[in-house]
């Protein structure tokens, strides 16, 4: 039986990032129609278990202007949407998306504030896309190409992408008494150290 990688989604009007959280993914095969398939296989972990993957995608996208970077850690995506607009949701239909597929809030960028937004928190310079449209659309078995698209992107794409929930993370602020320890001259051996330094 197979798994389905963790999958994280942003948006701009004319791109979709996807970011499948997958570390050590070995011979990953992603396939990307124009009518808005995406499939993802490849095999990860202790045992080389088995992950797949397919979403239908809200809309249609454009597989030539499409971009992949394979990293440690995760393999990235930007689809380039056929038409320029705001998805109301990642998946077409009227299901509920998944709970393998999440919203990545790094790149997120609401409606509202998309003139105010850049270009995301991704350097596309670095990134070696180059395959994604020189198979029509059909990235399977890469294997041996791999290591030139590695080495390409400095193989080192992967180390940037946290996978961290900061949801579980609990952030307190400090009080106010704490905030005028930090103020106050160090005494004793301390001060004694830094007037002999001056």
């Amino acid at each position: 039986m197979s798994l389905h990688p963790q999958v994280k989604w942003a948006q701009r009007p004319d791109v979709v990032y996807l970011t499948v959280l997958l570390p050590d993914a070995k011979d990953p095969k992603v396939n990307l129609d124009p009518e808005g398939i995406f499939t993802f296989s490849a095999t990860a972990g202790a045992g080389d278990r088995h992950y797949e993957l397919k979403l239908e995608l809200q809309d249609k996208v454009n597989v030539e202007e499409s971009k992949i970077s394979i990293g440690v850690r995760s393999i990235v995506c930007v689809l380039q949407k056929a038409e320029p607009k705001w998805w109301n949701k990642l998946l077409r239909g009227d299901a509920k998306a998944p709970h393998y597929v999440k919203v990545d809030w790094d790149k997120w960028v609401d409606e509202d504030d998309e003139a105010d937004a850049g270009p995301g928190d991704m350097d596309m310079n670095s990134m070696d896309f180059s395959k994604f449209g020189d198979m029509g659309g059909m990235m399977g078995g890469m294997g041996g190409d791999m290591a030139g698209m590695m080495g390409g992107m400095g193989g080192d794409m992967g180390d940037d992408l946290d996978d961290s929930d900061d949801e579980e993370q609990e952030v307190t602020k400090p009080s106010a008494k704490a905030d005028e320890k930090v103020d106050e001259e160090p005494k004793g051996e301390g001060s004694k150290v830094a007037d002999e330094a001056k």
